[in-house]
């Protein structure tokens, strides 16, 4: 995780002013950095999702098209350099918004622009137009704010509908 990601899913995250929230890390493997404190610090619950086990890791998923928590689960679902790793994003990124809580909050960041680099595949690079298209497929997210922010990353974020 570069240092950017943190500041950048920092403000996201002020979209929701709460003092308490559940908030689910999809794609938490700690290989450089990690959301937990950001979380934390705001007095909100964490829990780190990956696909194996390891640092900052809660609960490992063994299909990354289908966690194993029950609909609307978290306040909170949360992901920062991990879209472009995961192979079908269209499978992907409705799983984040059926765990969100109605009126929750799905918060995004990932690259627009960036070299090759595998952990353990490099898939994608994603654009305005195809976040909120992925976005739309949900069917149940609204109130986008979707955008280029640097030389690299673009953030994306929804409310899930009530």
């Amino acid at each position: 995780m570069h240092p950017e990601s943190l500041d950048l899913m920092d403000a996201i995250l002020n979209r929701l002013d709460r003092q308490t929230a559940s908030v689910l890390d999809a794609g938490s493997y700690d290989v450089n950095g990690s959301y937990r404190e950001l979380v934390e610090r705001r007095g909100w619950s964490y829990t780190g999702l990956d696909t194996r086990d390891g640092p900052n890791v809660d609960i490992v998923t063994g299909d990354p098209f289908r966690y194993p928590v029950e609909d609307g689960s978290f306040d909170v679902v949360i992901s920062g350099q991990t879209m472009e790793h995961v192979t079908a994003i269209w499978l992907w990124v409705p799983e984040l918004a059926r765990v969100v809580a109605p009126g929750g909050l799905l918060a995004i960041v990932t690259h627009w622009a960036q070299p090759e680099h595998r952990f353990p595949l490099d898939c994608w690079r994603i654009m305005p137009d195809g976040m909120r298209y992925l976005f739309d497929l949900t069917g149940a997210l609204r109130d986008y704010d979707v955008r280029i922010v640097n030389e690299h990353d673009i953030i994306g974020s929804a409310l899930k509908a009530l």
